[in-house]
């Protein structure tokens, strides 16, 4: 009993510091700095990205940079080809590199947001997204290294 209490006692304190803190990000988030989720009935263009990574060490997202239009709903295609697993994270430059910070110190960290996905070497996955504020954004790979190795690039929503 007296161990029950304190693995309870224990995952309470570290449930209390924080979702980083706990391995996990699961904020609660229907529209981030850069728009929403979308649905893929709306959509009208897709874009593939491949993340892998080069011959001379370097990681890499192709295509380099995104633009999009504000109000206009996408479908992200992802394919991992690299021997690495690999993320995708795209916000304002702020809080990419604030996430970049918090991956650091949680490397194995699981993403449950809607403009997040990781994948493992081989895999695809998809995210959909509607654009629904103009303006200068970030999207990087925040895995500890893969940014420093040239996992980044910049997201432009234009106004119509």
């Amino acid at each position: 009993m007296r161990l029950l209490i304190i693995a309870s006692m224990t995952a309470a304190l570290a449930l209390g510091n924080g979702a980083f803190a706990t391995g996990t990000h699961e904020e609660d988030h229907d529209e981030y700095s850069l728009g929403m989720a979308g649905a893929k009935a709306k959509a009208k263009r897709t874009i593939n990205i491949t993340m892998r990574e080069t011959n001379d060490g370097k990681m890499i997202f192709e295509p380099k940079k995104l633009q999009f239009r504000e109000g206009e709903t996408v479908v992200l295609n992802f394919t991992n080809k690299g021997e690495a697993d690999h993320e995708f994270v795209m916000d304002t430059e702020a809080n990419v590199l604030a996430h970049k910070v918090e991956m650091e110190k949680n490397p194995d960290m699981e993403h449950a947001d809607d403009n997040s996905l990781r994948l493992a070497p081989g895999e695809t996955g998809q995210i959909i997204w509607t654009f629904s504020k103009s303006g200068d954004y970030t999207f990087a790979c925040l895995i500890p290294g893969h940014y420093e190795s040239g996992m980044h690039g910049p997201l432009k929503v234009t106004k119509n």
